[in-house]
């Protein structure tokens, strides 16, 4: 898959669900979880124990039908071993123009953290494909509507903040995409081996943003 079609199909599926855990040997049925639930697009973060192992062996088992990525890429040597173990985009908590220039050389997409205006565009001028907002509880829904406003041309994407029930708020504010931790991949549902609860916050997550894309068309 090209890099322009990851970038999309990013937006298509519209949720990256941000996985930390802290048994690596779980990652597998959570994906399976929240990919029953609708979720497509997979952000394995490098606070995983053997992440890029754990890469390997999902791609595998899920072979075309999801979007594998890695976070918390702090360094162009993790950003490497994490293409290299087949990471399909990048994502980083922080804007870092090495790593963003690494990784376009390497056509791939590349989502940098940014949280001010000046961040924001300087990351989109050097190429970032999606520039992740975050924390984007700390500046809110409306940052995105105030920033899009100036530059209509920014994908951004909050991380921090959001719920299931409050993603399609952040679509309507100017979001093109999600990023989703916590919320969705709840660590007490894991640790008590409660997957269907983490599928019907999958569900639940993706039936509202579905309501909010219908309302749009009518």
């Amino acid at each position: 898959m090209k890099r322009f079609e990851i970038v999309n199909k990013i937006i298509e599926n519209v949720v990256v669900a941000v996985i930390r855990l802290k048994d690596e040997k779980k990652l597998l049925q959570v994906v399976e979880a929240i990919y029953s639930g609708g979720v497509k697009t997979i952000e394995i973060t490098l606070t995983v124990p053997n992440a890029l192992e754990s890469l390997a062996k999902l791609k595998k088992e899920f072979t075309g039908d999801i979007l594998v990525g890695v976070g918390s890429v702090l360094s162009v040597d993790s950003a490497k071993q994490a293409i290299d173990a087949g990471a399909q985009f990048i994502v980083s908590p922080i804007f870092k123009k090495e790593i963003l220039e690494y990784v376009g050389s390497k056509n791939l997409p590349m989502c940098p953290g940014a949280f001010s205006p000046t961040e924001i565009f300087s990351a989109y001028e050097l190429g970032a494909d999606i520039v992740k907002v975050f924390p984007a509880d700390v500046v809110g829904m409306d940052f995105f509507k105030s920033i899009k406003a100036p530059m209509p041309q920014l994908k951004l994407m909050p991380t921090g903040g959001v719920t299931l029930t409050n993603a399609a708020q952040w679509l309507a504010k100017g979001a093109c995409a999600v990023g989703i931790g916590s919320a969705l991949v709840d660590q007490k549902l894991i640790e008590n081996n409660n997957y269907s609860e983490v599928t019907k916050n999958a569900k639940t997550l993706m039936d509202t943003i579905s309501s909010y894309r219908s309302s749009l068309k009518n």
